[in-house]
């Protein structure tokens, strides 16, 4: 690295610094309330599609997959399969840990 390039190194990291110290809380989304519009695309999306049979289906495959890319000694690829089949099969606890720790 060029020592010109060096302030400016130094002013993108205190920036992103800042922003990371002064961002507020986000906040984590709930069921929304049964009869309304939004519940409805909820209870489709999540309820019957990830939850449901094609969710399981998807994420056995995902794991399958990775048992491949592993055999195939494609590691990190592998990887990224089991924790994105993992989160497949696990979707509804995965929400629930992820609003308790942000509300």
């Amino acid at each position: 690295m060029s020592n010109e390039n060096h302030p400016k190194t130094i002013t993108v990291t205190a920036l992103t610094i800042a922003c990371l110290v002064i961002a507020s809380n986000a906040l984590a989304m709930t069921t929304p309330a049964a009869g309304s519009f939004a519940y409805d695309l909820y209870d489709v999306g999540v309820n019957q599609i990830l939850l449901g049979p094609i969710g399981f289906v998807g994420g056995c495959s995902v794991m399958v997959l990775a048992g491949i890319l592993a055999i195939r000694q494609m590691l990190l690829p592998a990887a990224g399969a089991v924790l994105g089949g993992a989160f497949m099969l696990k979707a509804d606890s995965v929400v629930q840990s992820v609003g308790a720790v942000i509300s």
